[in-house]
């Protein structure tokens, strides 16, 4: 649907297209990048892993990836299939080889009808009419062996004559063209002389070759300077190899795409081309030398379209066919940067269309918005995620767990204390000495004039002044405690600990950054973590136990160090206690042994001491680890939660908060 809506001619018409899902409205930046590969980073995947898959498989509605671009290319090479057809690639060469055949019988049926001057002269002439006449009728009806067997008949008419040679000459180009390219201008002439040019040229390209082959340095620039129709647009040898094979592909791709019939033909009619035979040795040796050079594989394309193509024209859509072909394969292997660099925009554009090159300028650009973000960056020869690109993930966890909240999340919990310190909240008080001033003008002046009474001015006391309550801040110290065990790696458990561990971490940073955070991992041992950490960190398959005493051990231990006097503990596994210190290691055991609910149990008690609180938050309902929870709690108090790990953000956020937030009456 198109339309138009008139406009000032200083901006033209407005159009509008419909909605295909490809249109972009804004670009993409490089936030976008890292949070479509954030799940990934968490779930244990290294940078280049995440970097390649998004690059392979895109962003659904924002960016497509190279798996499209493959399609693009795909259907691109389809649609010329579909189009073209090969049924009358020779009908140009048939054409013009009826052109030589009638004007060589014209000429023959005016000499056989001419005066002589004797009867013998004129019996002789018309035998000889007669003669060539059918050497012209006995010709194959196959084109190229017509115009082969043409070379050695003796033409009457000089008008057939120079007829045949313009079409051999035309031959000629096109099968020289097609293996080279950069010469088809050059090619325009076909004079003996530039024939044989070509033929040394060819010599002297296949000698210097070989001696590369042999491990010789053939001078590129002095070949380039003497031979510039062929090697002037080429930055070396390989690059000049590298056009060389295009057109030998090319020709290889149409031999096999060609039915057995019209491989004859063709195969005739490059025999007719190469009339020199010391061309013809030239061309077949560099043909040879190519393919131990560059092994080339041709493709069968089912051309099935009616649109017709010469010979020529053949050959250049095999050339682009192939191309694509060459391309699909280099997307499909290409991991990074370095893999696409030599992926031409240009000329993907030319042969896929505009949004195939956009998709491949994105991709390009991918790994380069990420490290001028200071996302990423390069660690000898490996991307790597640096701080901020892991602060970047724990906001986006804290606004994708927020994002999932109902709006009356907050709130819904009322608490007796008030205090100072915090937000202002809507209830007034009469101000005392050393609440801040948050004054309520209105309610001041309100209850001024209801104690004095009408009348101007109205004069206040201390009595009046009425302030906002504010909520109490405390200062926390809190300890994570994210179990590591192999256990967690089912539904979703450990990516679901990492991501709110870090959204955790991001949101006392940015909205309570008094308070003190430790990470502490544990399985059969525990240790503590940094938030630049948690990206990297994964389950260890050849270790048993979840140590909950040595991770209790050390979380005491770490918050000691804290001057916040609100001290918790945030518990966060999917099973019981299975392992516990028993004269300096780990001993495992499974079912759990009743020694390990003791020694972990001793050590609750020795939080619950130091006024520390444990809060667990369980993501599976084992009856061990509920039974286990159930006496942990009434010996610390805290609160147990059994929740969904895609819920989990939810819950520890959401107390967290809820218990920074305290009122005082």
């Amino acid at each position: 649907m198109t339309s138009e809506t008139p406009f000032p001619e200083a901006f033209g018409p407005i159009r509008y297209r419909r909605w295909d899902g490809t249109q972009r409205l804004d670009p993409i930046e490089a936030e976008e990048l890292l949070g479509a590969m954030s799940d990934e980073l968490l779930s244990g995947a290294d940078v280049e892993e995440a970097m390649e898959r998004l690059a392979r498989f895109g962003m659904a509605g924002r960016m497509e990836g190279l798996q499209d671009l493959i399609e693009r290319m795909r259907a691109a090479r389809q649609k010329r299939a579909e189009r073209h057809g090969l049924s009358r690639i020779f009908d140009d060469l048939r054409a013009k080889l009826e052109e030589v055949k009638r004007l060589e019988r014209e000429g023959l049926e005016r000499r056989a009808s001419a005066e002589a001057p004797t009867d013998e002269l004129r019996a002789a002439m018309r035998r000889m009419a007669e003669e060539r006449t059918r050497q012209l009728d006995e010709l194959p009806g196959d084109v190229g062996r017509a115009i082969r067997q043409l070379k050695d008949y003796e033409f009457f008419e000089p008008k057939a004559a120079q007829a045949y040679r313009e079409l051999l000459e035309m031959l000629q180009r096109q099968v020289l063209g097609s293996y080279f390219s950069s010469m088809r201008d050059s090619l325009k002439d076909v004079s003996p002389e530039r024939v044989e040019r070509t033929k040394r040229m060819l010599k002297d390209l296949n000698r210097a070759l070989r001696e590369r082959m042999e491990g010789g340095e053939p001078d590129f620039e002095a070949f380039q300077r003497q031979y510039p129709e062929l090697a002037g647009s080429a930055k070396d040898w390989d690059d000049l190899l590298r056009q060389l094979a295009a057109g030998m592909s090319a020709m290889r791709s149409l031999w096999q795409s060609m039915p057995a019939d019209m491989r004859e033909q063709l195969e005739e009619l490059l025999g007719a081309a190469f009339q020199d035979g010391g061309l013809q040795q030239a061309m077949s040796d560099l043909a040879t030398t190519l393919s131990e050079l560059m092994p080339m594989d041709g493709h069968d394309y089912e051309l099935s379209g009616d649109d017709p193509l010469s010979l020529a024209e053949a050959l250049e859509v095999m050339r682009q066919m192939d191309r694509m072909s060459d391309i699909e394969s280099q997307l499909r292997v290409a991991s990074g940067p370095a893999d696409l660099k030599d992926v031409d925009a240009d000329e993907v554009e030319r042969l896929a269309g505009k949004k195939a090159r956009r998709t491949l300028e994105e991709v390009q650009r991918m790994w380069e918005l990420l490290e001028e973000a200071g996302l990423i960056r390069k660690d000898g020869q490996r991307y790597e995620l640096t701080p901020r690109g892991i602060r970047k993930i724990g906001q986006r966890s804290l606004e994708e767990i927020f994002a999932t909240l109902k709006r009356d999340a907050f709130g819904s919990h009322r608490m007796r204390l008030r205090g100072r310190g915090g937000d202002p909240t809507d209830e007034l008080k009469t101000y005392e000495f050393g609440d801040p001033f948050l004054l309520d003008l209105p309610a001041t002046v309100r209850g001024a004039v209801m104690r004095s009474g009408r009348g101007t001015p109205v004069r206040l006391t201390p009595d009046d002044f009425a302030v906002h309550r504010t909520e109490l801040l405390t200062q926390s110290a809190t300890a994570i405690l994210v179990d590591v065990s192999r256990s967690m790696i089912f539904r979703g458990c450990f990516l679901a600990a990492k991501k709110v561990t870090l959204a955790l971490d991001s949101l006392i940073r940015s909205t309570f950054p008094k308070d003190d955070l430790y990470i502490v991992g544990f399985s059969a041992y525990a240790t503590r973590l940094q938030p630049t950490d948690l990206p990297r960190l994964t389950w260890n398959e050849y270790v048993y136990g979840t140590n909950m005493q040595h991770a209790f051990e050390t979380a005491r231990t770490l918050l000691s160090r804290s001057r916040g006097k609100n001290k918790q503990v945030i518990l966060i596994t999917d099973g019981e206690p299975t392992a516990h210190f028993e004269d300096g290691r780990a001993r495992f055991s499974y079912p759990p042994a009743k020694r390990t609910f003791e020694e972990t149990l001793r050590e609750v008690v020795r939080c619950t001491r130091e006024g520390i609180t444990i809060n667990t938050f369980m993501l599976a309902r084992g009856h061990y680890l509920v039974d286990f929870v159930n006496q942990m709690s009434k010996i610390n108090h805290g609160r147990a939660f059994y929740v969904e790990p895609e819920r989990l953000g939810e819950y520890v956020l959401i107390d967290y908060v809820d218990n920074k937030q305290r009122r005082v009456s």
